[in-house]
């Protein structure tokens, strides 16, 4: 099991989180995922730097291997996003991986265009994905369908070509992404939901790595811990698909108005208990999970890392 830092675009100022990974390097994670948003969650998130500029820095200033989560077919052409995966893996060989998903309204509905139904969504990433491992194999692409490519090639290539991962929040979308994809990412769900959507995955000839992103507060107190996952986090209570259709954060704003603390805790890992989280964490590694990357969900992440570093992550090691 490998232990990573989620670096999260919609809380944290992209300067600020470039130290923040770099911080989580020297504390001992292993590894580092992080968002790819035009827009934050909520207001009191506030940021949203562009994911692929900060992925170079947080590559060329640190060791360690860094993958996004990132939305090819409406705001980004398959061909352009072909071309900066490729350009990343090239300059970083064997270190950058991109999870492919089929995005959400509050970051694709600037272009103007149309916001699907789920599965024209679903099968324009299909699309996207065909597309953009053509590319990344050398082929020139024409493509008319849900996208339309016209003599596309990517003239700076990559050796190994980065992985594109699948992401899947359900057990159908896990055995669905097993056709194409290079390994699996998911978030933390019940144990019962997360054993199905494994199965679901490797039953359906799904290969690679299976990663968890689990998001969690943890500070010196329980009043803390809650009250940072309550503030930064309440929207995160919202599943399929208020969180795909959603096109911004002043609605998510008035969604969360009246979420509760408690109802935070059923999708946040909330404790001032170091040894808490350690259990929590290797309950997800009992599962059969080989990557586990830590999301907390406070703005303000040293003291996280250094307690984490200090603590945690030595311990689920030994």
């Amino acid at each position: 099991m490998r232990l990573g830092f989620h670096a999260s675009h919609e809380q944290i100022s992209p300067r600020q989180l470039l130290l923040d990974v770099q911080h989580a390097e020297r504390a001992g994670f292993d590894m580092a995922m992080c968002s790819d948003h035009l827009s934050p969650w909520t207001t009191s998130q506030g940021h949203s730097g562009y994911t692929w500029s900060w992925l170079g820095a947080a590559l060329a200033t640190t060791d360690l291997d860094l993958g996004c989560v990132s939305a090819p077919g409406q705001r980004y052409h398959p061909a352009v996003h072909a071309q900066k995966i490729a350009t990343l893996g090239q300059m970083f060989p064997g270190r950058f991986w991109v999870a492919l998903g089929s995005g959400e309204d509050m970051n694709e509905h600037v272009t103007g265009d149309r916001w699907p139904v789920k599965e024209v969504r679903t099968r324009r990433l299909e699309e996207c994905v065909d597309v953009i491992r053509r590319l990344l194999e050398g082929e020139e692409v024409t493509h008319d369908g849900l996208v339309t490519v016209d003599r596309a090639r990517i003239w700076e290539r990559a050796d190994p070509v980065p992985l594109l991962v699948g992401p899947a929040a359900s057990v159908e979308s896990a055995a669905r992404v097993a056709r194409w994809a290079d390994g699996l990412v998911t978030l933390n769900q019940p144990h019962d939901t997360l054993r199905e959507l494994l199965a679901a995955y490797r039953d359906a000839g799904g290969t690679g790595r299976a990663a968890l992103q689990v998001h969690l507060s943890w500070a010196p107190t329980e009043e803390e811990a809650e009250a940072v996952a309550h503030d930064q986090w309440r929207a995160g209570v919202f599943g399929e698909p208020v969180n795909w259709d959603t096109p911004v954060p002043g609605a998510f704003d008035l969604m969360a108005e009246h979420v509760s603390a408690e109802a935070v805790r059923e999708v946040v890992r909330v404790s001032a208990d170091l040894g808490q989280h350690r259990a929590w964490i290797e309950e997800y590694a009992a599962l059969g999970f080989d990557d586990i990357y830590l999301h907390h969900v406070g703005q303000v992440q040293e003291r996280f890392i250094d307690a984490f570093g200090e603590t945690v992550l030595p311990a689920l090691r030994g």
